[in-house]
């Protein structure tokens, strides 16, 4: 990234291309790259987490951002899991579906990733 574009792009951007070089060098898919029922293994950020309870099973929705876009992790008959947190960076895998109108991939295998 050129001075001039680090000068003037916004402290998101910035933080987007940095997470995007961080995980461009794990052997993982891009998120703007997945589609609907692709395996896939992915990396990045958590953004935000929300509990979702519903009639029959509760809900645990946290969004998983890469830099160059997000996917819905999503954990059926969970209320929280130890170490689920906005900002953890983390591994998620698992068959992408839909949640919501949303591609997201349902109870996914994971583990934390060291921040650099």
């Amino acid at each position: 990234m050129s001075l001039l574009h680090r000068l003037t792009a916004s402290a998101q951007r910035l933080d987007a291309a940095e997470l995007e070089d961080e995980i461009g060098q794990l052997p993982c898919s891009k998120l703007n790259s997945v589609a609907l029922g692709d395996r896939v293994a992915v990396a990045g950020r958590l953004r935000s987490l929300r509990y979702a309870p519903t009639e029959n099973v509760p809900i645990l929705e946290a969004e998983l951002y890469d830099g160059s876009a997000s996917i819905m992790l999503v954990w059926l008959g969970r209320r929280r899991i130890a170490g689920i947190e906005p900002g953890r960076r983390m591994l998620a895998k698992g068959r992408v579906g839909l949640h919501d109108g949303r591609l997201a991939i349902y109870n996914p295998w994971y583990e934390f990733q060291c921040s650099n």
